[in-house]
């Protein structure tokens, strides 16, 4: 019984724990890289370090100056055309608005002109109404009259 679980847990970490194989495989692949490329990538940077120390001694400092001032007129002229486009933009967002404003007011307009439509008939409605109740009052008021003079007589 011991033998038949010692084989199973051999057949399960062979079936399952690849970890040594994968190991191996690094290790080989590492090798096999480092043989093939050796030190190209150092060798490619040394040379681009030498060709960018080299251009750094060629360059006179009065380039550098030259560079500068063209650096700051370039910065000036940026600066004038930023200024000139957000000018631009606050026009166009000024037009922008102000037809919204007009688009707006239209609407308030034709909203205000259906507002006293029909306040107007409201009031004629409140107008008929009272026209009828005070018909109804007066219509009451002569019989009560009417009846008041039976009594009189």
């Amino acid at each position: 019984m011991d033998k038949i679980a010692k084989d199973v847990g051999d057949i399960q970490s062979r079936l399952l724990d690849h970890r040594p194989v994968i190991n191996a495989e690094i290790r080989y692949f590492m090798r096999e890289f480092e043989e093939k490329r050796g030190y190209r990538e150092s060798r490619l940077l040394e040379n681009i370090n030498k060709s960018v120390l080299e251009t750094n001694e060629q360059m006179p400092p009065a380039n550098f100056e030259d560079m500068k001032h063209q650096l700051s007129d370039i910065n000036k002229r940026l600066d004038a055309a930023n200024h000139m486009a957000e000018r631009v933009q606050q026009r166009e967002l000024e037009a922008q608005q102000g037809t919204q404003l007009k688009v707006n007011m239209e609407q308030l307009k034709e909203d205000w002109a259906e507002f006293l439509k029909e306040q107007q008939r409201l009031k004629e409605e409140v107008d008929e109404e009272h026209a009828r109740a005070v018909g109804q009052l007066s219509t009451k008021y002569n019989e009560k009259k009417k009846e008041l003079a039976k009594f009189t007589l």
